[in-house]
C-alpha cells in the first residue's frame, strides 16, 4: 500500500499572494510603530529629525544654486507627474485589452491618492519651520505624498517592465527606480519641507498600498494579473523585436515578390503566452 500525501502543494499564485500580503502587513506594523513613535514625541527620533533637517537647511541656505537643482528635481518627481504616468499606463493596458492590469495600476493610484490624505489629515502633524525657509509646502507632513507616490509609481512601472526585459533590463529598471525614490525622498528633507520620518512614513505608506491592493485583485480576480502581463509581453515584444532588427534587414529582392511570413501560432490564441 502506497502513502499519499494529502497535502495541498503551494502554487505559484499562492506565493505571489503571501509575498504581497506579507509586505502589507509587514510596512502596515512599521508604520504604526513610526507613527506611535512621531505622537508620542519619543526623544531619540525628535532629536534625529531635527539633528538631520537643522544640518541640511544650513547648506541647502549656503547654496542657492544647488538648493534651485534640488527643487527643480523635487518638483518634477511630484505627485502629478507620479500619477500621471500611472494614469497613461492604465490608459494603455486598457486600451490593448489588458483590463485587471490596467484597473490595477489605476486602483494603486486612486488608493495611494486618497489613502495619503487619509494618514495625513488623520495624524495632523506639522511640517518643519524655519525663519529663513528655501522651500515652502502646504498640507500635514505625515506621510510624505511625494515619498509614497514616488514608490508606487516605480514600483509598479517595474512590475510593468519585468516580463518585457532581460536581466539586464531589469537590472537597469531596478536602480533607476531605487535611484528615484531615494532621491525624491531626500530631497524633500533637503528642501525643508518634511521631517526625515516624514518620507520613512511615505515609504511604508506606499508597501501598504502596493501589497493590499496586490491582494485584493488576486482574490477577487485569481490569476488575471499574470495572464495580462503575458498578453502584454505577448502584444509588445513582436513589435519592439521587429523595430531592433529591422535596420539589419538585407534589401530585398526586387526581382520577385517576398514570401509570405510564417503564421504565428500565438496570434490565434486570446492570451497568447498562454497556451
Amino acid at each position: 500500500m502506497h502513502l499519499t500525501n494529502s497535502s495541498p502543494s503551494i502554487t505559484p499564485r499562492d506565493r505571489h499572494l503571501l509575498r504581497h500580503a506579507a509586505l502589507a502587513v509587514c510596512c502596515a506594523v512599521l508604520f504604526a510603530v513610526l507613527a506611535a513613535l512621531v505622537q508620542t514625541g519619543w526623544s531619540p527620533l525628535s532629536r534625529l529629525d531635527r539633528g538631520l533637517i537643522d544640518g541640511l537647511h544650513r547648506f541647502a541656505a549656503d547654496h542657492p544654486v544647488w538648493t534651485a537643482s534640488v527643487q527643480m528635481f523635487s518638483d518634477t518627481g511630484g505627485t502629478i507627474t507620479m500619477r500621471s504616468l500611472l494614469g497613461a499606463a492604465a490608459l494603455w493596458l486598457w486600451l490593448i485589452g489588458a483590463r485587471t492590469l490596467g484597473g490595477w495600476v489605476a486602483a494603486q493610484t486612486l488608493v495611494g491618492w486618497g489613502g495619503q490624505w487619509l494618514l495625513k489629515l488623520s495624524f495632523g502633524r506639522h511640517r518643519p519651520t524655519f525663519s529663513d525657509p528655501v522651500s515652502h509646502a502646504g498640507g500635514p507632513a505625515l506621510p510624505s505624498g511625494h515619498a509614497m507616490a514616488s514608490a508606487i509609481a516605480c514600483a509598479v512601472l517595474v512590475g510593468l517592465l519585468w516580463p518585457l526585459v532581460g536581466r539586464a533590463g531589469r537590472i537597469t529598471a531596478c536602480t533607476t527606480a531605487a535611484l528615484t525614490v531615494l532621491g525624491i525622498g531626500a530631497s524633500r528633507v533637503f528642501l525643508g519641507v518634511h521631517w526625515p520620518s516624514d518620507v520613512l512614513a511615505g515609504w511604508l505608506a506606499a508597501g501598504m498600498v502596493l501589497g493590499s491592493v496586490t491582494v485584493l485583485v488576486e482574490l477577487t480576480r485569481p490569476g488575471a494579473l499574470a495572464r495580462d502581463l503575458r498578453r502584454v509581453n505577448w502584444r509588445t515584444r513582436p513589435r519592439v523585436q521587429r523595430v531592433l532588427v529591422s535596420p539589419a534587414r538585407p534589401p530585398r529582392d526586387t526581382a520577385g515578390p517576398a514570401p509570405d511570413p510564417a503564421p504565428d501560432p500565438a496570434a490565434d490564441h486570446p492570451d497568447g503566452l498562454l497556451r
